[in-house]
């Protein structure tokens, strides 16, 4: 008996990088007026960021629906596997929910919640894809995925307050003295809510933040699990941002997992996000 470990789009895993780990990455529906996608399937990143860029319609994602976890635990059933499935943060999305619905009356099935998005979430994947090719059982797995969820760290810095303000996270007004002001906002996921750090003057304040708050955190733990993530059309942002933090992985690149965001958070980070996930001690 083997392990599926299934998760979302949220974690923002490719359908490529899911074939190499040998999982299931089901994707989140993202709208754009009457226009329907899959998030990274039918609508890939670059997709994405031109068509937010280049249409007035603010998109939508929608939660996966219970039928469609059913479809694939019985699956994973049927070939002899037990399940371990993770799922985006329970306050960020339905996703949770309906993975829990359609586990209820299967056997062989778990469902966590991964308390987090994007990069956060997929740090928790890959450790559970390393689990599971060590020879951990799915209930082991499970176990120790929940055990560790608190000792997982996010923080983003987002370039633009636009989308933000599309989205009615911030007002229109705040939005525009943001952008007068360079304003770079430094976001994290705490307890599986987003949460606003701080507010950077420019990008240069913005990376350096990101550098405090992991040291605050006592470093990354190398031994788990690291992903850098970016939003947008370019990368340039953050490989400034390893230029000016190089000191805090020097000797750790062939550690680093680099992601690129997709609709989920992208529709609020708008282009030129950047975001480290990491394990504390």
């Amino acid at each position: 008996m083997s392990v599926r470990i299934v998760t979302d789009s949220g974690a923002d895993v490719s359908q490529e990088l899911a074939k190499e780990w040998n999982i299931t990455v089901i994707p989140l529906t993202v709208r754009f007026g009457e226009e329907e996608y899959y998030d990274g399937v039918t609508m890939m990143p670059e997709d994405f960021y031109e068509k937010l860029i280049e249409t007035d319609e603010f998109p939508k994602t929608s939660q996966i629906s219970p039928y469609r976890y059913e479809e694939v635990f019985d699956e994973a059933l049927e070939a002899g596997d037990e399940v371990v499935c993770l799922t985006v943060s329970s306050d960020l999305s339905g996703c949770y929910q309906s993975a829990c619905i359609a586990a209820d009356d299967r056997d062989g099935i778990w469902v966590l919640d991964s308390r987090q998005v994007c990069v956060g979430e997929f740090i928790q994947v890959q450790r559970a894809v390393q689990l599971r090719d060590a020879g951990y059982s799915a209930a082991d797995i499970a176990k120790t995925l929940k055990q560790d969820v608190d000792r997982v760290r996010i923080i983003a810095v987002f370039d633009t307050l636009e989308y933000l303000k599309k989205g009615g996270r911030i007002s229109a007004t705040a939005a525009t003295l943001g952008s007068m002001l360079a304003i770079k906002p430094v976001i994290s996921i705490i307890n599986g809510v987003v949460e606003v750090l701080g507010k950077a003057r420019g990008s240069k304040n913005g990376n350096n933040m990101l550098r405090e708050y992991i040291h605050k955190e006592g470093g990354i733990h190398w031994e788990d699990p690291v992903c850098l993530a970016y939003s947008g059309l370019s990368d340039v942002m953050l490989k400034k941002y390893m230029q000016d933090s190089a000191e805090l992985y020097d000797g750790h690149e062939e550690d680093l997992r680099i992601t690129h965001v997709g609709a989920t958070i992208g529709t609020y980070a708008g282009d030129g996000a950047i975001a480290v996930a990491f394990y504390v001690k």
